[in-house]
């Protein structure tokens, strides 16, 4: 349960740095790096991979958590059954995760690559037109699919994280429980009853991931401090 929690804590606040990063509007910075994306692409010297380790090492970072935490949660569902069982459950789990949900993941990623070869494609005739009024079609509808997956994914970081973060508090579960049925009196009570564990999830993400951020940047101005090393503003 602590491994969880930390991990939740730690999808919390990963969420809560993206939307903060919307709200503070980093404007000049977005458009600078832009600007050298932009000119990176024009640089066939250029490793795009190495200018955007940062991103990728984080993205693992990320992954890495999220799979040990469904393998920790799928190893406490069968901790009573014999350890053939557990290993065959893991196993499962392990191979739908690598196949199915990092699968899809990565056709999302070579999508752009799909699209733009289907436009560089010489074939005459209506079936070549096709093909290339396809990979306009792809890549047109590739930055709209990016920006609603980054809504969805932050979401589901404070859902997920928010929502093992209460089930490791003690007592949560009667309190959520009374809660539910208090949204249940009230007009569409049904709907209320459903709609209202997933908000209370998300609103405790949100939470702590605010606060876990708040901890990070003090954190941050205190270490170079204490090293000696001039403060970056």
């Amino acid at each position: 349960t602590p491994l969880l929690m930390i991990g939740g804590l730690y999808l919390c606040f990963e969420g809560f740095e993206k939307i903060a990063h919307h709200w503070l509007g980093h404007a000049e910075e977005d458009a600078t790096h832009h600007q050298q994306q932009l000119q990176a692409l024009a640089d066939p010297t250029i490793d795009m991979v190495q200018m955007e380790r940062d991103k990728i090492r984080g993205a693992v970072r990320t992954d890495f958590i999220l799979s040990a935490e469904i393998i920790v949660i799928a190893l406490g569902t069968v901790r009573e059954a014999a350890f053939t069982q557990q290993v065959l459950v893991v196993s499962l789990i392990a191979a739908v995760m690598t196949v199915g949900v990092y699968g899809i993941v990565a056709g999302i990623v070579k999508l752009d690559d799909a699209g733009l070869y289907l436009m560089e494609s010489s074939r005459p005739g209506p079936r070549g037109r096709f093909r290339r009024a396809f990979g306009q079609a792809i890549l047109s509808f590739c930055p709209y699919l990016m920006k609603t997956l980054s809504v969805v994914g932050t979401a589901a970081m404070f859902l997920v994280g928010g929502s093992i973060l209460l089930h490791g508090i003690p007592g949560t579960h009667d309190l959520m429980h009374h809660i539910v049925e208090a949204a249940r009196a009230l007009p569409l009570g049904e709907v209320a009853a459903v709609l209202t564990p997933t908000l209370i999830n998300g609103l405790a993400g949100v939470l702590a991931g605010a606060i876990v951020a708040a901890l990070v940047s003090v954190l941050q101005r205190l270490l170079p401090k204490s090293a000696g090393k001039p403060e970056r503003h």
